[in-house]
């Protein structure tokens, strides 16, 4: 029987190393420049001790504590970082740097990044704040830092979006879909989004890259900013593909907003389920048509129907 299923081994290593040979890009052997997901994780991990000191992490610091505090993470994170931003400068196919030139990029592009988050808390404090004002669910601020699946993917989109902006590859995408798995939420690091950002339960939205988000936009779950068509490909890099919402915005759960060339307006409000591929002017209202409801009772086996009207701001219908 050992001597049968050392031949099996054998034969399925034979096929297994003839589709690595057919198949050589999916494969990466004898390469030094893998990125670590592991270390990427731990180093949002720290981000987010930082961003919010005391709610992760260490708990019980102290006024006189926390610069010691800090400082220990920023030091580790830099360490760790750096490396990985120069693995992922080696990966880029016009990358003509050698592994000295991209530690030295990979520094200072980590300092310019870390001394980015500043900014990144402001805005943070911003949508958490969006989030207590939005949600009467909601009991304290520390609720929502410490339990919101909304305000952590949106912490990790803003802080990828900072290295998006860096052009460094792979390591935002990373990091946004580290996030997508954990929450159900899928932001792309190369979107724009503003101030008193506002996911609302969140699971299952999609953000397109080349979205413009306002100030003051809120989200339910199942929303999709997207692109009409992905038939171009690669045709389509760096082509407005996804639309462009205004300030003051309201999306409830399950539409649908597709286009490059939308735009939606400020004050706009879309209703649950909407598909919307044309621009909406500001302070509309956009809704569905609700269809009828049929009740059936075992007693009396004939089938009834109740028409429920929209409220009536809905002066939009689509």
């Amino acid at each position: 029987m050992k001597k049968e299923a050392d031949t099996h081994i054998k034969e399925l290593m034979h096929l297994l190393l003839q589709s690595y040979r057919d198949q050589a890009g999916i494969i990466k052997i004898d390469s030094e420049n893998q990125l670590n997901r592991s270390v990427l994780i731990d180093i949002i991990d720290k981000l987010r001790c930082i961003i919010f000191p005391g709610y992760f992490g260490k708990k019980n610091i102290s006024a006189g504590s926390v610069e010691y505090y800090a400082g220990d993470l920023l030091e580790g994170i830099m360490f760790n970082l750096s490396k990985q931003i120069a693995k992922a400068l080696q990966h880029r196919q016009d990358c003509a740097e050698s592994a000295q030139e991209a530690d030295a990029k990979a520094e200072e592009l980590t300092y310019h990044f870390l001394s980015r988050l500043p900014q990144v808390r402001e805005y943070l404090a911003m949508d958490v704040s969006a989030s207590f004002d939005g949600d009467p669910a909601a009991y304290s601020k520390d609720e929502i830092i410490s339990s919101y699946p909304g305000i952590f993917a949106i912490m990790v989109y803003r802080l990828a979006h900072v290295l998006y902006e860096l052009e460094i590859p792979l390591i935002p995408r990373i990091m946004t879909e580290y996030a997508h798995n954990v929450t159900g939420i899928d932001i792309h690091p190369g979107a724009r989004i503003g101030h008193h950002f506002f996911i609302d339960h969140g699971t299952g939205i999609v953000i397109g890259e080349t979205t413009i988000i306002g100030n003051h936009v809120k989200l339910y779950q199942g929303v999709t900013l997207g692109g009409l068509s992905t038939r171009g490909g690669q045709s389509m890099k760096g082509a407005k593909r996804h639309p462009t919402i205004e300030d003051n915005v309201t999306i409830y759960s399950g539409a649908s907003i597709l286009g490059g060339n939308t735009i939606i307006g400020t004050g706009v409000v879309i209703g649950s389920n909407a598909f919307v591929t044309k621009s909406v002017p500001e302070k509309t209202k956009v809704s569905v048509k609700n269809p009828e409801l049929q009740y059936k009772t075992d007693e009396q086996p004939v089938w009834k129907y109740q028409e429920f009207q929209q409220e009536e701001f809905w002066d939009y219908v689509i």
